[in-house]
């Protein structure tokens, strides 16, 4: 029987919390205060954290922590792509850790946050009792090509791309990636805006098999749309501020550490080839291959195959514990 989401549950703690540069983090706690410590890492960059993401994990076993990462949702200031880079996130996340109290956790997180559950760790692998990643993203440049350019998903989808980027004044002398980036971040209000609600359209499009017919009034929350368009494009021509194949070329580091990876076959925006390769090598994690799921995180498949990871791991977890 395939599983749904928990119940909603409300918000036991909730704060702002300070971290460097001026940010400050929108930071939630719910679930079990007892329980196993999970960290849900939201994607984008700058999508924001969902009520829905609480939903994912048995309030009984867990003590379930989202945020907003630095710059969007209800982090403040956001937009801002001020001293935003990946090392900030990654120094965020452990300053969490280390505010909650907490020696050790579950890190999860779903596309842009698979990117950034990964890099966290391999800096900080000591802190991580195992993985739960959804729709790989080892932020490499051909998976930004496979998105922004002609020669990718713009071929399963030639009418969404024409729609994408007729924002642009001028693509003939710059690529999509960048010309979005320069209209994102330029002076036209309103310019911004448009291109933001078209960038979002665009993935959304992409990302689920379950929902057609998705038009520009679907975007209705023009905050999270600047958010999510104006960070991703910084990250993505800062190549995330990493190295290329930076995953990859570390893994070793987080080897021995448990973690289930599921991925929809029919994925548009995060190719299953690069989970595939992910999980080729790394010996401790298993690759769920979700058979009718893309992107999203709220498809029927996803929903069950997360819910179940998440049980499998408290299961693990624990048993682990006990024979400690």
């Amino acid at each position: 029987m395939a599983r749904v989401l928990f119940p909603n549950i409300a918000v036991y703690h909730q704060e702002w919390l300070d971290v460097s540069d001026g940010h400050q983090l929108y930071l939630e706690q719910s679930g079990n205060p007892n329980g196993i410590a999970v960290i849900y890492l939201h994607g984008g960059p700058g999508g924001g954290t969902s009520k829905n993401h609480r939903r994912y994990f048995d309030p009984d076993k867990y003590r379930i922590i989202l945020f907003d990462q630095r710059g969007c949702g209800r982090s403040k200031p956001s937009p801002s792509l001020k001293n935003n880079t990946t090392k900030d996130l990654i120094d965020d996340l452990d300053l969490i850790r280390k505010h909650l109290d907490i020696s050790h956790w579950l890190v999860a997180g779903g596309s842009w946050g698979t990117t950034l559950a990964l890099l966290y760790g391999i800096e900080y692998p000591e802190t991580v009792l195992g993985f739960i990643l959804r729709g790989i993203f080892l932020g490499t440049s051909t998976e930004y090509d496979w998105l922004y350019s002609n020669n990718g998903a713009a071929g399963f989808f030639p009418e969404y791309h024409r729609d994408f980027v007729e924002q642009l004044p001028d693509i003939s002398s710059k690529n999509v990636l960048h010309g979005y980036y320069d209209l994102l971040i330029g002076s036209n209000e309103i310019a911004a805006i448009a291109a933001s609600k078209a960038w979002c359209l665009w993935e959304l499009r992409l990302s689920t098999i379950e929902h057609h017919h998705i038009e520009s009034h679907h975007i209705e929350d023009a905050h999270q749309a600047l958010c999510m368009a104006k960070i991703s494009a910084h990250y993505f021509i800062n190549h995330c501020f990493i190295e290329e194949n930076f995953i990859l070329n570390n893994l070793a580091t987080i080897n021995e550490i448990p973690a289930i990876v599921l991925h929809g076959r029919y994925d548009m925006v995060c190719q299953l080839r690069y989970a595939d390769k992910l999980v080729q090598a790394w010996a401790s994690a298993q690759l769920q291959i979700l058979p009718k799921a893309g992107h999203g995180g709220f498809e029927t498949q996803t929903i069950d195959g997360f819910c179940k990871a998440a049980d499998t791991m408290a299961n693990f977890i624990a048993e682990k514990s006990s024979r400690e």
